[in-house]
């Protein structure tokens, strides 16, 4: 119920527009980061690195230790709308369709250079000088990818530690998306923050490109899943994008632009190359794989509920 309502609330008014949460961690993040961190290039890499291990216990841990008391200590249905508002502000599934429809709606009406702004927004590649079917197949790529990060991921921890579980997820999220970076300032700083994040992405990912298969074409999805996520460098993105490019039966990845180093990127998927129609595409199949994650935990805890009627 509580992924329902939290589901629901997203759906009808997206993220808080003004005071979200993260976006003052955010800023708190960056100032430890500022402390801690400081001119990187002047340290060493062991030191570096126990300083974003020590920014990372200092930003993730205290937040669900304190929520997890407070919501012992509340009667039952004020538990449930906590629960139900902290899950609401760590899923993003609105804010992810608005954004990958402002690029669409970009690029229908023959304005690149808006829809590279649009898209510029949501990626870290560089985005000054894609064309048309450059930026769609960067779209569904990030509508992919996000569909397991900010979709299914919280909604995974939710269901195995409730509100903590997915506080504590989401925290360390938005510290791999601000420094885990293989640059200069955060190779070494970041390293913490990324490798954790690998390992608490590692089961929700490949809950993501099962679903994906689920939702659409599920035997290319699982191929392409076996075959190709491998190569591709994070352990985690890999699976959700080549399952999900199979299932639309698409093909992304390549060479792009990051930081204005060009990087040759595996393919993945099989089939065309996306189009602008296949950025709505992308966005119904995270849709999908979100009705149907939903759906398998309500029968979880339907047979869950009958089992302990039978015991009784």
């Amino acid at each position: 119920m509580a992924m329902a309502f939290a589901l629901a609330i997203d759906y009808l008014f997206g993220e808080p527009k003004r005071l979200h949460p993260l976006v003052g961690f955010g800023a708190i993040a960056s100032w430890i980061e500022s402390v801690l961190n400081g001119k990187s290039a002047v340290k060493s890499s062991s030191v570096s690195r126990l300083n974003g291990a020590l920014g990372w216990i200092l930003l993730c841990i205290p937040l669900p230790i304190i929520l997890a008391s407070v919501l012992i200590k509340l009667s039952s249905s004020w538990a449930f709308l906590l629960s139900v508002f902290s899950l609401y502000l760590c899923i993003a599934p609105n804010s992810l369709a608005k954004h990958a429809y402002a690029i669409e709606g970009s690029l229908a009406k023959n304005d690149i250079e808006k829809s590279r702004v649009a898209l510029g927004a949501i990626v870290s590649r560089d985005c000054g000088e894609l064309d048309s079917k450059q930026i769609a197949a960067g779209s569904v790529e990030s509508v992919l990818e996000n569909g397991s990060d900010a979709v299914i991921a919280p909604l995974f921890w939710y269901f195995l530690f409730g509100a903590p579980g997915v506080v504590f997820y989401r925290l360390a999220n938005t510290l791999d998306a601000m420094w885990g970076y293989r640059t200069k300032r955060f190779n070494n700083f970041g390293f913490a923050a990324a490798k954790l994040d690998d390992l608490l992405n590692w089961v929700p990912a490949r809950c993501c490109a099962f679903l994906y298969g689920a939702g659409g074409n599920f035997l290319k999805a699982i191929g392409c899943w076996q075959s190709q996520a491998k190569h591709w460098s994070s352990p985690n993105a890999g699976p959700v994008m080549a399952s999900g490019a199979g299932a639309l039966n698409l093909v992304i990845g390549g060479r792009a632009s990051y930081h204005g180093q060009e990087e040759s990127r595996p393919v993945l998927g099989v089939g065309e190359i996306p189009d602008t129609g296949d950025i709505r595409r992308s966005v119904n199949l995270v849709n999908r794989a979100t009705a149907y994650f939903v759906s398998v935990i309500l029968l979880w805890e339907l047979g869950l509920c009958y089992l302990a009627t039978v015991a009784i």
